[in-house]
């Protein structure tokens, strides 16, 4: 009969100690410091949620720099996915508009509507 030998645990050890330190890390988290500091409710369409969904719901820097991260929350907002990718969105808009006022991003040489008022000058 075979002798019995105890396992090596050295690498559950060592899975556990990986995970208590992600753990840890992920509680210092800026997400995790806003989860803990604002109400489970979308900042814009004002749906509630709950752990079992708590991952549909993002944290959105206010001035769209993901480096700033005040310990106070100021540059933080709790927002549902969808209203999540709507703000970025609308930001991105935004600048388009911003960088297309000069002349030359708005010249184009066809006009949809030339000669549309000789048309209507002979009805």
């Amino acid at each position: 009969m075979p002798k019995k030998t105890a396992p090596d645990t050295s690498k559950l050890d060592k899975a556990v100690s990986d995970a208590r330190k992600y753990a840890d890390e992920r509680s210092n988290s800026y997400r995790e410091k806003a989860l803990g500091m604002y109400p489970w409710i979308c900042g814009r369409c004002q749906r509630e949620f709950v752990r079992e969904n708590l991952s549909e719901l993002t944290v959105h820097h206010r001035n769209h720099d993901h480096d700033d991260n005040p310990q106070d929350g100021s540059n933080w907002e709790l927002l549902c996915l969808y209203c999540h990718d709507n703000e970025h969105q609308r930001y991105e808009e935004a600048c388009y508009a911003k960088g297309s006022d000069d002349k030359a991003s708005t010249d184009t040489a066809f006009k949809a509507f030339a000669g549309l008022g000789d048309l209507l000058k002979d009805k």
